[in-house]
């Protein structure tokens, strides 16, 4: 549905918000977040097996964690995929091809934020470029948690700015976006 040209891998290599390797410190700015959004009860949306095992080894099962089983292109090691696994969370299935973003991982996105319970959605591809339609879903006060190569975790606190950034974002991929905002549930220019 959306792929990520060459011209703009450069743009995505930027991250959107600040990085850690303390998930201890990003739950308690997401917090902060929640708190000063008036939102308590924002949710938390993982993108990536090590940004999810570390969040639930801190004692925060995200409400939605997309996961493909690999870190930079990788297998991820067996504690990490195990722990994953044993998750009793609801889980869905998405196939998602490398630079892209199906209209099945887009859907299952939505439908996954509208659920009360954490939902694992696994995906056969990758899950990288998720975090835009993560940020462009979820309700203000949120946080989109991805990992950063190299250096750590990123949290983008989800305000009408970071929405904006991540709609310009979203909207310069190639392909059919009007459609993808569809299979998100959302329209182009609407915030929550």
């Amino acid at each position: 549905m959306l792929t990520l040209p060459e011209s703009l891998r450069d743009a995505f290599k930027e991250p959107l918000g600040p990085v850690t390797i303390d998930a201890d410190e990003l739950l308690a700015a997401a917090a902060e977040t929640r708190g000063e959004r008036a939102a308590p009860d924002a949710p938390i949306i993982a993108v990536g097996d090590v940004v999810t095992y570390h969040l639930r080894e801190a004692g925060r099962v995200p409400d939605v964690a997309l996961i493909d089983g690999k870190t930079e292109r990788e297998t991820v090691d067996a504690e990490i995929g195990s722990a994953l696994a044993a998750a009793d969370d609801r889980r869905l299935s998405v196939e998602n091809p490398a630079a892209s973003l199906s209209a099945e991982l887009l859907e299952a996105l939505s439908e996954a934020l509208s659920d009360a319970d954490p939902v694992i959605i696994e995906v056969t591809g990758e899950e990288d470029l998720a975090a835009l339609p993560a940020i462009l879903a979820a309700p203000d006060g949120a946080s989109v948690v991805y990992g950063q190569p190299g250096e750590g975790m990123v949290r983008v606190a989800v305000t009408p700015e970071s929405r904006t950034e991540a709609r310009e974002l979203f909207e310069a991929l190639d392909g059919d976006v009007e459609a993808a905002y569809k299979a998100l549930g959302r329209v182009p220019d609407g915030d929550r």
